[in-house]
């Protein structure tokens, strides 16, 4: 749920001062839905989720609808998304996590069908 604040702010050009309407939107928090299940991906702010995020909390949490709107809920294990399987990397498909194109050759998948693409992805556990 979004709420609007009206604020005036007043300017100064060629000695006259104008006062213009600035409208800022906020966002409205509630308390944590414990039992409620995560949307993926989902809009917070700028930018697009495709798994828990750390934002302005201690724990990772997640949006309980695809633009968020107040609705949320710490992430427990199940919670996190999972790798999207077949994907494509570079030319090729694949059905596991890899470690191709991965400089310290840790394991890595795609949260998209296709990594080119999205460039969306995580470390496999």
């Amino acid at each position: 749920m979004d709420s609007l604040m009206l604020l005036f702010v007043e300017t100064t050009r060629n000695s006259s001062a104008c006062i213009f309407p600035v409208i800022l939107k906020t966002i409205t928090h509630f308390p944590e839905v414990k039992d409620g299940e995560c949307v993926f991906p989902f809009h917070y702010k700028n930018g697009t989720y495709y798994d828990c995020i750390k934002s302005k909390a201690r724990h990772k949490w997640c949006s309980l609808n695809k633009t968020y709107a107040g609705y949320w809920k710490f992430c427990s294990a199940e919670d996190f998304a999972n790798c999207v399987f077949p994907f494509w990397y570079r030319r090729l498909i694949y059905w596991e996590c890899t470690d191709d194109g991965e400089a310290f050759g840790k394991k890595w998948c795609s949260l998209t069908k296709n990594f080119n693409k999205d460039q969306i992805w995580k470390y496999c556990e």
